[in-house]
């Protein structure tokens, strides 16, 4: 398969979740000592339901860091649930096309590593990646106060990539700033580590990455 999709993952076993790390890793996965390679393109969509814990099994940081970005799925506007309901309670059968072969989806992952990126703006992500850790002395106050660990370098592949692909969605030829403040978030909030604090003074990761943003405003071309 192309793309394999991890419902509640949380809920897999350590052992399922290694060999979904190979995958993800390796690009291969091994059955009895014997390795095979996965497709190209490959993608890894997983779900966590945040609101029931009991019989589930934390991912390790690692695994966490393989995922290019966390998206938080909010509660369904009144006008979505209706739409939600039409579609899964009436009885018309759902027919699903491919709107793209595995070919063109595999050019255009390569089309999105050629948007150009200016050396300000890898420079910026480096910077927003140090400030996440807690020693750094970029680092905002809160950031010392309730993070453990802060985010890899696949953290800033992520901003990265995630600001050239939304480049090409909205039509343009070069990655901003703008660009790197909407997908901190979505490349950042799984890969800090908050401390016990955190959790009992009630502070997220995405109020952290708030913070980092304002400690370190958009860079100029010029700097």
């Amino acid at each position: 398969a192309n793309v394999v999709l991890a419902d509640e993952i949380n809920r897999a076993t350590p052992k399922t979740q290694s060999a979904l790390l190979e995958a993800m890793q390796e690009r291969q996965v091994t059955l009895s000592g014997v390795s095979h390679q996965l497709p190209r393109p490959f993608f890894v969509m997983a779900t966590q339901n945040p609101l029931e814990m009991e019989g589930t099994y934390p991912l390790p940081e690692a695994q966490l860091d393989r995922f290019l970005f966390k998206v938080l799925v909010p509660f369904p506007s009144q006008s979505d649930l209706v739409g939600i309901l039409e579609r899964t309670t009436g009885a018309a059968s759902v027919e699903i096309k491919p709107t793209l072969s595995g070919p063109e989806l595999a050019e255009m992952l390569e089309l999105v590593r050629e948007v150009p990126v200016g050396t300000h703006l890898l420079a910026y992500a480096a910077t927003l990646i140090s400030a996440t850790h807690p020693n750094s002395p970029l680092a905002p106050e809160r950031v010392k106060n309730y993070v453990r660990y802060g985010a890899s370098p696949r953290g800033a592949q992520a901003m990265i990539l995630g600001s050239k692909a939304r480049t090409l969605v909205e039509g343009r030829t070069h990655a901003t700033t703008d660009d790197m403040h909407f997908t901190a978030p979505l490349a950042l909030r799984h890969r800090m580590v908050l401390g016990y604090e955190a959790a009992v003074d009630g502070v997220s990761a995405d109020s952290l990455v708030a913070d980092i943003l304002e400690a370190h405003p958009a860079p100029t071309v010029a700097e």
